[in-house]
Parts: C-alpha cells; structure tokens; sequence
C-alpha cells in the first residue's frame, strides 16, 4: 500500500502489490482457477474467494491497485470488468429501473446511444444533452432532451436518478465542470458516474471532484498496450460498489486473470506513459495550428480551447490527454492523410503507446464530419512523430 502523500509515479509503480516476500516474485502470476478449497459450512461464506465468477486474487491486486489511483486520499472500492462496455452497463443496469430517469450525453462515446435505446426499452427515460455548456444541468430538471431525443411535452419529468458524464468527451474532446454537475445532481438526489478513459486516474480524479462512480475502459491508455480489453468502476460507497459487484456476479462480465494480470503489470509504467503523451499530444495541436488545412482542432490543454479553462481546473498535472481531434477537407483528404502516415497506424481506439489515428466517420455512431480525424499519440520521439504528422499533410496537400 502507498500513502496519500506518495507521488504519482511512486504509486503507480507500486499500487496494489503484495508485502513483499522472500523468493516469491513482486507481483504473482495469474491465478486460473474455477473453484477454491472450501472450509465447512458454517464459515464458507466467510472467505473472500469461493467460485471464479464472484472473485479471484489476481483481480483484487489489480482492484486495489486501481482504488490507490482513483482515490488515494479516502478508501474506496473497485470492481473489474470484462470490458469498458461490461463496467458502463453495470452502472447504468444496476442503478436503473423502470420509471426511472437518466441524464446521457449526446457526444459521448457512440455506443451510449444504443445503450440509452435498450435503456428506454426497459421504461428508463432517457434524455441527452452535449457535454459542453449547461445543456446537462438543464436535463435534471426535466427540461426537453438537447440531444435530439424523443421528449412527451405532456409527461410529467421524473426525476433524475442517474446523471452520465464523459469528460473529456470522445471524440470530440469537449469537457464539463463535473464538480459543478454533481453538486447539482446530487441536490435533486441523483448518483452521478464519469467516464473517466480519456484522462485516467493520474489526469482526473472524479471521485475527488464529487462523483459517485468513477468509471473507465481500461483497454485504452490505463493499459496502454492494446493487448488487453478491461473496464472498471470505483466507488467510495460500500453500498454502490456492492450493487456493482452483484450486477458482474449475475450478468457473468468478468475479466480473464491473464487480463487482470497484464493490467496490473502495465500500471508500473503509466505515469511515464501518461506523461509523454499528453506532452507530445500538446506539441502536436500547437503544430496543427499552423496548418492551412486543419480546422476543428480540439485539444483540452490547448489555450486557445474552449474547454481549457474548466479543463485546467480539474485536471491533474497538465494531463490533457494523448487525443488530438481535428477535420481535414473532406473524406478522400482525411483517407490519403492516414495513408500517407507511417509512424502511426491506422486503427481504432486510443491510448496505447504506438500512435494511432482514424477517420471517426467511417463507424457511423458520431455526429462528426467526413474529414474528421482522432489522433492518439503514442510514446514516440515527439520530433519524429510531429515531423511524420506534418508531412503527411504536405504530400497529401501537394496532390
């Protein structure tokens, strides 16, 4: 265990290991295991580890571990997932009921858009506002859903039991005042969740900034090696976590123990990688600011952002992120651009320590533009990767 005053480095280095013991290695293996020795019946339901969809010791290592990150200053519980869709369904499934009403934003990661239908299909209102401005405090009132979605003038709002954030948002990268949010939430008596992927626990805190649940696609920069798919929510509610955990029991969303290991083993090396990117990342957006070519650039630790102000408000350390949103003229522009890069690769998701890039509007879940490109930089020289980036678009330009 670290303290509340180790560094950041110190405790992702550190966070979740065992005591150290003679000959033993620092962080044990995997444990594959369906099943565990039992004691008898009056003291087995005692023990932490029984049947391996309820528990396993390498998922409370890396539980742990995470807890020591998201909330090193008061004791909170974590739960793993098999995936960031798992642990976002979790939540919203295990805090929703039919009746009750949630607060989604529209420009968030595009699966939350099916999610909020299948919500709806269970008796859940649902209404959606973009992430920027105060569109979300409006919601919670029971104001028209700013997100296009179908509103009963003539229905009496619930009220709000669930308010969703996404900040930074993806792809866009717009960005909320969450402490602001769950003030406000928390007054009309809703829980309130961040999607917190973007900025990882060493950039954001959202437990710290009044949120209930703190959650994340542990696939993405947590991990940062593209080799494993995880997801996970932090509560410092004991009850909440306990819901949480129920809804993994029952719906079976548990991760693999060579997964967990692997996050666990990746987690030594994410203030390094955490820091290189966002500086990099930085470089990056001021370069492309330069360019005739580039418009919409969108980039938290930029000055000239919209979201910089509430951005360098809340998060940690000049942790902007490792994305850098922008739109070219056009798909056929954005296409050759991508294939003109050769030290980033064409390829979904975001966070991992080789550079990726892709045309967003090829999926079609995200209110994008053709030319609209998410560009995750990875932990590469960053003169070679701007340099890559720039003449791209200068062999792109010249065609």
């Amino acid at each position: 265990m670290t303290s509340k005053h180790t560094g950041d480095g110190t405790r992702a280095v550190r966070a979740g290991l065992p005591e150290p013991e003679a000959y033993e290695p620092t962080l044990p293996g995997p444990a594959f295991a369906a099943h565990y020795h039992l004691p008898g019946d009056a003291d087995v339901h005692q023990g932490p580890y029984t049947y391996g969809r309820d528990a396993n010791p390498t998922w409370t290592r890396l539980e742990r571990a995470i807890s020591e990150l998201e909330s090193p200053d008061a004791d909170a519980e974590t739960v793993v997932f098999a995936s960031g869709m798992g642990a976002i369904s979790a939540v919203l499934l295990s805090q929703l009921g039919q009746g009750d009403a949630a607060v989604l934003p529209s420009d968030g990661y595009q699966l939350l858009a099916p999610l909020g239908e299948r919500l709806r299909g269970y008796g859940i209102e649902v209404r959606t506002a973009p992430t920027g401005g105060d569109a979300q405090l409006a919601l919670l009132d029971g104001a028209p859903d700013a997100g296009g979605g179908p509103h009963n003038e003539h229905a009496e709002p619930q009220p709000v039991k669930l308010l969703w954030i996404e900040s930074p948002a993806n792809p866009g990268l717009d960005v909320c005042d969450i402490r602001r949010l769950a003030d406000a939430a928390h007054e009309r008596g809703a829980l309130v969740a961040v999607d917190n992927t973007l900025a990882t626990p060493l950039g954001q805190r959202p437990l710290d900034l009044g949120a209930d649940f703190s959650v994340a696609s542990g696939t993405k920069a947590l991990t940062g090696h593209g080799d494993v798919l995880l997801g996970y929510v932090t509560c410092r509610d004991p009850g909440l976590a306990a819901s949480v955990r129920a809804w993994r029991k029952m719906a079976g969303g548990i991760p693999g123990p060579m997964e967990a290991w692997l996050a666990h083993r990746s987690l030594a090396t994410l203030q390094l990688r955490v820091d290189r990117q966002a500086r990099t990342a930085l470089a990056l957006a001021e370069a492309l600011r330069e360019r005739p070519e580039v418009t919409g650039l969108r980039h938290p630790g930029l000055p000239t952002d919209p979201a910089h102000r509430v951005a360098a408000a809340q998060m940690r350390g000049g942790r902007y992120g490792c994305v850098v949103s922008f739109v070219l003229p056009g798909q056929e522009h954005a296409d050759r651009f991508l294939a003109a890069l050769r030290l980033v690769d064409d390829a979904t998701s975001f966070g991992g320590v080789r550079s990726t890039a892709e045309r967003r509007g090829r999926w079609g879940g995200d209110a994008v533009p053709d030319g609209f490109i998410r560009f995750s930089v990875g932990a590469e020289d960053p003169d070679d990767l701007i340099a890559d980036v720039l003449r791209a678009l200068d062999e792109v330009s010249m065609k």
